[in-house]
C-alpha cells in the first residue's frame, strides 16, 4: 500500500491542506502546536471509526464535543477527509472520500465515496457510494474491471447514518474493494510508545504485533523467539550493534504466570529485568521489534523517534524506518531532531506552518532554496536547525 495524497477541510486545524507526491518515507517537522499530532490523528480516526463508528470515533478524539471540538474552530461546513491510495503496485490508484456534517446534534455520514479512474481521462468509477446510511457498492473484482459499464452495483442500506460503509462491506467477499480498503485501514500502526508501559511484567499470553502503547512488548518477544528465531537473532545482532555490552534478550514465565523481559549484559552473570534496564535500551529493543515483524504494517505511523535515544543512533533509525517502507509499508515520522533529518532525502521532508491560525503543509523539494542548497552537499537537518524552513521555528 501507498498514499499518495491526502487533502483535508475542517479537520482540526487543518482548515484547508493538501500534502501531494507523498513517498513511501516521509518525515514531518514544526513547532509545537502546528498540527504534527493531529495530521497523524487522521489515521488513527479513521480507524477508530472503522472498528465502532464515526460518532465513537469523534468522542475519542474530541471529547464530549465529539463533531464540533474536531471541527476547525471558526468554521462551518462539515469535515472533509480525502485520501488517494494505491492499495497494492497491480492495483489502479484509489480515492476514499468522506465527508462528516451533524444532523439534530448527532454526527452523520453526509457522502463516503470509495473511486478510482483507469487512465488519464475519463469519468471516475465508484466502487462505492453511500449518503447518510443508504448508497450502492460494487462487486467486481478490481483487476477484473474494464470501465464503469462493467460494474455490477448492488444497492444498500446501513444499520445507522454514522456507520462507515466501508465497515460492514468490509466483511463480505463480495465487494473487494471495500474489503481491501478495511484491511488496510484495520492493519495501520499509529505508535504512541510509553517505556512506563512496555516495562513491567505481563500476564502469559499470545501476541503478534506490538501494540500502540507497548505494553505487550514481552510477549511478542516471546513470539518471535519461538515462531520466527531468524528475525529474532536478526533484532538481537542489531541491538547489540547500538546498546555496547548487550547480548541477550529472553522473555521468561513464571510460575505466577507472569511474562518478565530480561536483558543480558555480557559483563555481568544474571540478567536484568526490564524494570532496571535504560530508557534508550528499551526504546530501540521496541522499534526494532516493530521493524520488523514478519507481518508488517502497510502504514507506520511514529511520533519522535529521537526521544531517549543517542543522537548517533537516529541515522541508523531513519535507515531502519526507510528499509521498512521499501520493504512494501509506508512510514509517517515526525520529529525535532537534525541529527535524525541528516538522514534524509529532500523527497522525504514535509513541515508545517500556521496561517491565519490554521496548518498548512510544505514540501521541501519545493522549496527553491532548500533544493539549491541540498543540491550543494547540505544536510536537511542543519537547514532546518539554521531557520531555511520558513515559518517553522517558533521564535
Amino acid at each position: 500500500m501507498k498514499i499518495k495524497a491526502i487533502r483535508l477541510k475542517n479537520f482540526k486545524a487543518f482548515r484547508e491542506a493538501e500534502m501531494r507526491d507523498i513517498p513511501r518515507m516521509c518525515a514531518i517537522v514544526g513547532a509545537n502546536g502546528s498540527g504534527k499530532s493531529t495530521l497523524f490523528s487522521i489515521f488513527g480516526f479513521l480507524k477508530d471509526a472503522l472498528a465502532s463508528n464515526v460518532h465513537a470515533a469523534l468522542t475519542r478524539l474530541g471529547g464530549s464535543r465529539g463533531f464540533q471540538e474536531v471541527r476547525s474552530r471558526n468554521a462551518e461546513g462539515p469535515i472533509e477527509i480525502e485520501i488517494t491510495f494505491r492499495p497494492k503496485p497491480s492495483a489502479p490508484v484509489m480515492t476514499y472520500f468522506l465527508v462528516i456534517s451533524e444532523q439534530e446534534g448527532y454526527p452523520v455520514v453526509e457522502r463516503e465515496i470509495l473511486k478510482y479512474r483507469r487512465g488519464s481521462s475519463g469519468p471516475p468509477c465508484h466502487f462505492l457510494d453511500f449518503s447518510k446510511g443508504k448508497g450502492t457498492a460494487v462487486t467486481n473484482e478490481l483487476d477484473k474491471v474494464g470501465d464503469g459499464t462493467e460494474l455490477n452495483r448492488e444497492s444498500l442500506m446501513l444499520r445507522s447514518p454514522d456507520t462507515l460503509a466501508v465497515k460492514g462491506l468490509a466483511q463480505f467477499q463480495r465487494f473487494p474493494a471495500a474489503m481491501a480498503l478495511g484491511d488496510l485501514i484495520e492493519n495501520w500502526h499509529i505508535s504512541d510508545f510509553h517505556i512506563v508501559r512496555a516495562r513491567p511484567e505481563q500476564n502469559a499470553g499470545y501476541a503478534e504485533h506490538l501494540s500502540t502503547e507497548g505494553e505487550n512488548l514481552s510477549l511478542v518477544t516471546e513470539f518471535l523467539f519461538r515462531r520466527h528465531r531468524e528475525i529474532f537473532d536478526k533484532i538481537l545482532e542489531k541491538l547489540s550493534q547500538r546498546v555496547p555490552g548487550i547480548n541477550s534478550v529472553e522473555a521468561k514465565t513464571t510460575e505466577e504466570g507472569r511474562v518478565l523481559l530480561k536483558f543480558r549484559d555480557g559483563a555481568f552473570e544474571d540478567p536484568f529485568l526490564a524494570r532496571y534496564v535504560s530508557d534508550g535500551t528499551i526504546k530501540m529493543f521496541a522499534y526494532l521489534i516493530l521493524l520488523y515483524d514478519p507481518a508488517p504494517h502497510p502504514l507506520l505511523c511514529v511520533e519522535e523517534p529521537e526521544n531517549q535515544l543517542y543522537p548517533k543512533l537516529l541515522w541508523e533509525l531513519a535507515e531502519e524506518f526507510r528499509m521498512y517502507a521499501n520493504r512494501g509499508g509506508q512510514v509517517f515520522v515526525s520529529t525535532h531532531s537534525p541529527d535524525f533529518l541528516n538522514a534524509l532525502d529532500i523527497n522525504e521532508v514535509f513541515w508545517l506552518v500556521k496561517e491565519n491560525g490554521y496548518a498548512i503543509i510544505k514540501s521541501a523539494r519545493n522549496d527553491e532554496q532548500i533544493a539549491a542548497y541540498m543540491a550543494e552537499g547540505d544536510q536537511m537537518g542543519y537547514l532546518w536547525k539554521q531557520g531555511f524552513f520558513e515559518g517553522a521555528d517558533p521564535v
